[in-house]
């Protein structure tokens, strides 16, 4: 059963896509907070997302940006600005299609069914998984799982984002600003010690693959992924 998430803040409309999609079989759900757009996606992993483009806090253009940093997911906006300008901004900020208001359920059912075929079934592009490898040291971004050998861990989607930057920089050092550039918007406020916490976070998930030191600080500069597990067994 395919998941949708509806990010509408009309309880009106919110209400009548809810019902009309659930009949239709998919499994549905509502962002509450509109503060938390990305957390909640990052969260409920939908297959498909139904955005609004008038909302609190940030628009849906910028919520659909945030949203192409992690996922390709189909997204359609549904909104009540008819013009071209408009649709010209939500393909351009990462969006898939475009529905007006007032809608016909029928016409939002048929477009969620067609860009889920396109994207997961009989017409999606077949494609190898995204897999990076460093000296056997196995990450798949996309199952969110680090491997060395028969053990795998699992990662949070920031973690997952650290160790993809620090491998594709072995074995030079990824720096700190941009380390912070590819996981948080650069609007958003980062506290100093926010990346310290994230880089103590992936240090344990090393750790529960048997490997200590496996990154390294390099002051003034950044952080370095060091091959420590090989040395072990070397």
């Amino acid at each position: 059963m395919s998941r949708i998430m509806i990010v509408e803040d009309d309880p009106k409309i919110a209400d009548l896509l809810h019902s009309a999609i659930e009949k239709y079989g998919y499994e549905v759900v509502r962002v509450r907070d509109f503060r938390l757009v990305l957390q909640e996606f990052e969260e409920m992993r939908p297959e498909l997302v139904l955005l609004d483009v008038n909302l609190p806090s940030y628009d849906g253009y910028y919520w659909c940006r945030q949203i192409r940093k992690i996922s390709t997911c189909p997204v359609l906006f549904i909104s009540a600005r008819d013009g071209e300008m408009d649709q010209i901004m939500a393909l351009e900020n990462g969006g898939d299609d475009y529905i007006t208001k007032p809608f016909h359920s029928g016409i939002v059912l048929a477009k969620i069914h067609s860009h889920l075929r396109r994207a997961y079934g009989e017409y999606a592009a077949k494609r190898e998984e995204l897999v990076l490898e460093k000296e056997g040291l196995m990450l798949y971004p996309e199952r969110l799982e680090l491997q060395y050998g028969q053990a795998v861990v699992p990662l949070t989607r920031k973690e997952s984002d650290l160790i993809e930057s620090l491998m594709e920089r072995y074995p030079r050092v990824a720096s700190r600003e941009a380390l912070l550039e590819k996981l948080w918007d650069p609007q958003a406020f980062v506290d100093e010690n926010t990346l310290n916490v994230n880089i103590a976070r992936v240090r344990k998930k090393f750790q529960e693959l048997g490997m200590e030191d496996a990154v390294l600080t390099v002051r003034g500069s950044g952080y370095r992924l060091n091959n420590s597990w090989s040395e072990v067994e070397s």
